[in-house]
């Protein structure tokens, strides 16, 4: 079976550079009939890539261990589920699984009808294809074949990494049939790290699609909002799943790793966050090109960016340049992946400055006080965040290369650095949406701005008072009281304003048709989905900003050992004091390759018992490693988060580590709104369709 799959992905792999060739040499010589050839090809590539997968999961489940990837990431003692789930679990199968997306996406576009796009079709197969050859090869064995010329030229390092690269092979066939296997990650053994990467891989693949089609627009000098129409959803459904993977990301590392957080600004935190930032600059972006036929040049400028970022992104976490709890060993694949990073990156750029003269804008800017300058500065400040980020993640490396020592830039850097611009998006989140396109009258902007700068200004002074008056409890917290003030008033702001839009709108069709005013509502979001599902969106993210501004400003965290009948003491900013009683350790039921071992804590706040939690501590026995699985006590005001770091004496006595995190289940709600909003925004609109595309059929394109 195993050999099976290997055929299947080396035909995979020969097939998707026929449909590169073909493509490109169909549309060159104007040969439909070869063009066809390479789309039939490409959906072959899918099949064949699917086959591979599926015989991969076939074997994971048989427990086939003579394949080395099985022993890598199975075992006997694992669930079922898991074995199934170890597909993406190492390098090999997660490049197979990424490269199998990657076909299936390609695939959907080209069972399309391809309409008014017939000419930009041969491009798209052509990118997509390459992309996808690129990451087969990857798996495929081939670059061992370089080995030996570069062992004979004496690059003996580099010949050892390419010989190395025949085990990312997933069907590599080891020479004995091992008794059982090493077993998955125990990190990966969580549903958070079940569905967190293919989320996240459901996001880098779909971005791909976006950008086939603007280099195709590029190529054949069809500039105008065509490639934008026809990837507006590709890239609505990209967006989605990368924000599905942040927020999947952030859960499991807040309910596994054990360190009282979500977000670490860890490089491959970064590496997903980086595609998300300029994916997000571009949808906004690309509204002003649809409405008024400008920053042409900006567009095809941030979507060739969040390409070369979600395959740099993949290169970060499979190079291993880079330390991290995400990230595999060190590899041959390091240096091709920069290598093909940098191709594409340069041809895009080339192309992007010949075709600069059909990327003309249609109007310019009139006023500074319009929906076009808002959305051009929200886009700098997602560059600027992105730029911040960026620099912060490869500057360890940079310093290793310059200064040969190695500088880590932590959470601190970027927090400091990207939490007030951050907050500059939120208030302009709240001013985007009273902005017309072209000019704003001052007199209407000021009326429709009145009271949502009272509420933001009413919250801002209530919590400055409230907080010098109550938040002395912690040392230093009067200090935090100014930029928490500011920070909430600028989400009331916002709140307030797109409540308001979604009042206005209501109040209108209700008014006009005589609807109840839930029926009003339900119908205003199903006419317009893309304005009020970003309302929606906006929404979820003033909610996430209250998570995030009081577990960053008001965390508290403690660290105690006790004997049996000890307590401590921890104390929260909004609620105040927790007292913590040690009951005793117990071992806990657990799979047959894990001994898991569970503590009571017996727990009241301010005198009064509000019940026990029970922290676990889990030992995987095949891997010899640790994990600790914390207990928490969950409210909308805060979570009580604890877990048992150790034990003496057979638990007669124990270290445990106790975090307060106020409103971090803001969070959590906020981005089931984001994500609920992104979908009612993705939601297919037929009329909508139609409107745009009577409004955009008057624009000239240049033709190929």
């Amino acid at each position: 079976m195993a050999n099976i799959g290997y055929v299947a992905l080396l035909l995979a792999l020969v097939l998707a550079l026929y449909a590169t060739v073909a493509a490109l040499v169909g549309a060159r010589r104007r040969m439909p009939e070869l063009v066809m050839s390479a789309r039939n090809a490409a959906l072959t590539v899918t099949g064949l890539l699917t086959l591979s997968v599926v015989i991969l999961e076939y074997l994971l489940i048989l427990g086939d261990f003579r394949t080395l990837y099985v022993a890598e990431v199975s075992n006997r003692a694992m669930p079922v589920f898991f074995k199934m789930t170890a597909l993406w679990g190492s390098q090999a199968g997660s490049l197979l699984f990424w490269s199998w997306l990657m076909s299936l996406f390609g695939g959907a576009v080209l069972l399309r009808k391809w309409g008014k796009m017939r000419t930009l079709m041969p491009y798209v197969i052509a990118v997509t294809q390459i992309t996808l050859f690129f990451f087969i090869s990857l798996i495929s064995g081939i670059w061992t074949l370089l080995a030996v010329p570069l062992e004979a030229l004496g690059l003996t390092s580099g010949a050892q990494l390419l010989a190395d690269m025949v085990n990312i092979n997933p069907f590599h066939q080891l020479g004995f049939t091992p008794a059982d296997g090493n077993g998955l990650n125990p990190l990966l053994r969580h549903w958070g790290m079940i569905i967190h990467p293919p989320m996240l891989y459901l996001g880098f693949v779909s971005f791909v699609i976006p950008y086939a089609f603007a280099i195709a627009a590029l190529v054949t000098r069809q500039t105008g909002d065509l490639w934008i129409r026809a990837t507006r959803r590709w890239t609505l459904v990209a967006w989605l799943f990368l924000s599905m993977g942040l927020l999947l990301g952030g859960w499991w590392a807040y309910g596994v790793l054990g360190w009282g957080g979500y977000w670490a600004w860890d490089p491959v935190e970064n590496a997903a966050l980086m595609p998300w930032l300029t994916g997000t600059a571009f949808l906004h972006s690309v509204m002003i090109q649809e409405k008024r036929g400008m920053f042409k040049v900006w567009n095809m400028a941030l979507i060739i960016m969040t390409y070369s970022l979600v395959i740099f992104g993949t290169f970060l976490t499979r190079s291993g340049v880079i330390s991290s709890v995400h990230t595999f060993a060190q590899s041959g694949i390091g240096p091709l992946f920069l290598i093909f990073i940098g191709l594409m990156f340069i041809y895009s750029v080339i192309l992007l400055f010949e075709r600069l003269d059909s990327l003309k804008s249609e109007n310019e800017l009139d006023s500074l006080l319009s929906r076009e300058s808002i959305f051009l500065l929200q886009n700098l400040l997602f560059l600027a965040v992105f730029f911040v980020t960026f620099w912060g993640t490869i500057f360890p490396v940079v310093s290793e290369l310059v200064a040969r020592q190695k500088a880590i830039v932590g959470p601190p850097f970027f927090n400091q650095v990207n939490g007030p611009l951050l907050a500059a998006l939120v208030v302009l989140m709240g001013i985007a949406p009273l902005m017309p396109w072209r000019r704003a009258s001052v007199q209407k902007l000021v009326r429709l701005l009145l009271w949502p700068v009272v509420v933001g200004l009413g919250v801002t002074a209530a919590l400055f008072a409230l907080g010098l008056r109550n938040f002395a409890i912690l040392p230093g917290t009067q200090l935090r009281v100014l930029p928490v003030s500011l920070f909430y008033g600028f989400a009331a702001f916002t709140a307030v304003v797109t409540l308001l839009e979604y009042w206005r709108g209501t109040r209108a069709r209700h008014r006009s048709t005589g609807e109840g005013y839930l029926r009003a509502l339900w119908t205003l979001l199903g006419r317009n989905r893309r304005r009020y599902g970003g309302y929606l969106i906006h929404i979820g993210v003033i909610m996430m900003a209250l998570g995030v501004i009081g577990t960053n400003f008001f965390q508290s965290e403690t660290q105690r050992n006790l004997a049996v009948g000890e307590s401590f003491t921890i104390t929260s900013t909004l609620t105040g004091d927790y007292t913590l009683t040690y009951e005793g350790l117990r071992s806990l039921p657990a799979p047959d390759d894990v001994s898991r071992t569970g503590a009571t804590l017996s727990v009241s706040r301010n005198g009064r018992n509000i019940g026990e939690l029970h922290p676990t501590h889990d030992f995987f026995i095949p891997q010899e490693q640790p994990m600790t699985i914390p207990a928490m006590r969950y409210s909308l005001i805060e979570d009580l988060y604890v877990i048992v770091a150790g034990w003496e004496d057979g638990g007669a006595t124990a270290t445990f580590k106790a975090f307060v995190n106020p409103l971090v289940n803001w969070l959590w709600i906020g981005g089931f709104i984001f994500i609920l909003g992104t979908a009612v925004a993705a939601w297919p609109d037929p009329a909508e369709d139609r409107r745009l595309a009577l409004a955009s059929a008057p624009r000239r394109t240049v033709p190929a």
